[in-house]
C-alpha cells in the first residue's frame, strides 16, 4: 500500500511516498503559478451580460466611441497577474449608477488589450480609458477606494477631449515600457 504525503521542509512540493516495505521514494514535482485561462473571465462577461456594456476592438472603437457622450472602457489586464482588475470589473456598474449613468461602458477582450492600450499610451492594468465623441480624454489606473475613485472619475468626465499620449515601449516584442 502506498501513502503520499507532502513534506514540511521542502516548498517546491516535494511528494514522500511509503510502499509497505518502509522505503521512501523522493519525487520532484515543479511548482508552477497558476496560468490565467485563455477566454472571457465571468466578470467582465457580467459588464456585457448584465451592465449592458459593449466589446470593442482596434476595429470597432472609433466608431463605438463616436456614437456620441461619454465613453469609458476598461483595461482589465490578466486576472492572475493583475487581479485588480477583475475589483474594477465589479466596480465600474456602481460608479457608472453612481455619477447618474452619465457614461457608457467598453470592455476590450484580453488578445485585444495590449495594442489598443498601446494606441491610447496606456501602460498600466487595470486602465479605464475615457472617451468622448470620438476623441481621447485621459486614463484612470488601479483601483481605488471608493470616494477617491469616485472623485477620480467625475474629475476625469469634467476634463476636456485631448491628444492621447504616446506610449514609449521597449525593444521590439518586448512588453517593457518606460515613462
Amino acid at each position: 500500500m502506498t501513502q503520499a504525503t507532502l513534506s514540511p521542509i521542502d516548498n517546491n512540493a516535494t511528494t514522500e511516498s511509503t510502499d509497505s516495505t518502509g522505503s521512501e521514494t523522493l519525487v520532484k514535482l515543479p511548482v508552477q503559478a497558476p496560468k490565467a485561462e485563455l477566454g472571457t473571465s465571468p466578470l467582465i462577461a457580467r459588464l456585457v451580460n448584465e451592465f449592458g456594456a459593449t466589446w470593442v476592438d482596434d476595429s470597432s472603437i472609433a466608431a463605438w466611441s463616436a456614437e456620441g457622450g461619454d465613453r469609458v472602457v476598461l483595461f482589465a489586464g490578466d486576472p492572475v497577474q493583475f487581479p485588480q482588475g477583475m475589483d474594477v470589473a465589479v466596480v465600474l456598474p456602481e460608479l457608472q449608477r453612481a455619477l447618474g449613468n452619465c457614461f457608457q461602458i467598453g470592455v476590450v477582450e484580453r488578445e485585444n488589450e495590449v495594442a489598443l492600450a498601446r494606441r491610447y499610451g496606456s501602460q498600466r492594468w487595470p486602465t479605464l480609458l475615457f472617451l468622448r465623441e470620438g476623441k481621447y480624454v485621459t486614463t484612470l489606473s488601479g483601483m481605488h477606494d471608493w470616494e477617491d475613485f469616485l472623485r477620480e472619475m467625475q474629475q476625469a468626465l469634467a476634463l476636456p477631449t485631448s491628444r492621447a499620449p504616446i506610449a514609449v515601449m521597449g525593444p521590439a516584442g518586448s512588453d517593457s515600457a518606460c515613462h
